[in-house]
């Protein structure tokens, strides 16, 4: 595993609890986790349960004794990590936004197709149970055809003017704000529950445009050192999207997506609302063991949504964890990646999302900031 913060932190405990909770179809080992900083990453290699630690991404990916990459870096680092890796033969999980830009992330999925091997985008919030299931309900037809859907992604954790820099706020590190930390993981739900998108057209603002440089900063967290430092990403982004037709897609389907890390009293409000011809579907993120549904059909007295509890074992995932109402947290969407990937390896069976949908998030991520710039609706690259 290359990197060790936030990321590396969630990949890594989820490598470690996969094999005891969940039958696997291959053995892992932890053999080496990578970083920069010699003392750091000993630190985090006792702590997570790594064998070994090694400074140079590039002994990891040529390693014989490797058969996995797990690219838990900064955005900048992914698609040369991602290449090499590929190149080496090896199974790559990458975090996402897979690629700076979409010629970058065409690159990644080139390498990975022309070597064969497996790969998947960290798009985490496909494993919480209660979305997995929200697919269930969608592709048996329960909300008949799509018309809308709504998606909100709010934070605050640098809403404080005063909240030194970090990578994530510089545009040669990030590629982009909150547009492609929080509206990627949108997009791909998006993409996973309705289907691909066609046009955009959005707006983007900072807000608080210049802030003291860090003296240290890991994970979401930073101190403040001397001097301040422009930020160059969004604060905000919202964007409108029309959907491509498709299966249980309505014609003139359409999507709005808005992402802010300057929402006072909102820590992870990954919401999603699904309006179709026959019923509705309401997910969030801070309340993730419950997925809201409404049946248009309901006796006129017994309208509205009822809730339902994802922890019964017959919803995704549910099996490997505790009795009915026992609710999961964020780390068991990392363990389910982990669960989906080395099966996939194992067995050769289809793994998504893999660098196809990372790069066409990528495509709408880019669509979106040339429809601002531009100010009218932009298509979205093709993919294939």
């Amino acid at each position: 595993m290359i990197g060790y913060g936030f990321m590396g932190k969630a990949h890594s405990n989820a490598w470690r609890q996969a094999p005891h909770f969940f039958p696997l179809k291959a053995e892992i080992e932890m053999h080496t986790i990578c970083g920069r900083n010699a003392e750091a990453l000993e630190q985090a290699r006792v702590k997570y349960g790594w064998k070994n630690a090694c400074t140079d991404w590039r002994q990891v990916v040529n390693s014989p004794e490797i058969d996995i990459i797990d690219i838990a870096t900064s955005n900048l680092t992914h698609a040369e990590i991602g290449i090499a890796a590929a190149k080496a033969g090896k199974h790559i999980f990458c975090e996402k936004p897979l690629a700076m830009n979409l010629v970058e992330a065409k690159k990644m999925l080139e390498a990975a197709r022309k070597s064969g091997v497996k790969n998947m985008v960290g798009f985490n919030y496909r494993r919480v149970p209660a979305i997995a299931f929200a697919r269930k309900l969608i592709d048996s037809g329960k909300l008949g055809q799509i018309r809308h859907f709504r998606g909100t992604y709010l934070q605050s954790w640098v809403a404080d003017p005063k909240f030194p820099m970090n990578w994530r706020m510089r545009k040669e590190t990030a590629g982009s704000g909150a547009h492609g930390d929080l509206n990627a993981h949108l997009i791909d739900l998006a993409h996973y529950l309705v289907g691909d998108i066609a046009e955009t057209i959005g707006l983007q603002e900072t807000f608080i445009k210049e802030r003291q440089r860090e003296s240290q900063a890991i994970g979401l967290g930073a101190s403040a050192g001397k001097g301040t430092e422009k930020v160059t990403v969004d604060d905000a982004s919202v964007f409108l999207a029309k959907f491509a037709g498709g299966k249980n897609i309505a014609p003139g389907a359409y999507g709005t997506f808005e992402a802010t890390r300057l929402a006072p009293g909102h820590k992870n409000y990954n919401r999603f609302e699904i309006n179709g011809s026959e019923g509705s579907l309401i997910f969030c993120f801070e309340r993730m063991n419950e997925l809201e549904y409404c049946n248009r059909t309901d006796p006129p007295d017994q309208p509205g949504f009822k809730t339902i509890m994802c922890t019964e074992k017959v919803h995704p995932y549910m099996e490997g964890w505790w009795p009915p109402g026992h609710v999961l947290g964020y780390e068991h969407t990392f363990v389910h990646e982990v669960v989906d990937l080395v099966n996939a390896i194992a067995d050769g069976s289809p793994l998504q999302p893999d660098f196809l949908a990372g790069a066409k998030c990528v495509a709408v991520l880019e669509s979106a900031v040339k429809s601002t710039q531009g100010g009218r609706w932009t298509k979205v690259a093709e993919v294939k």
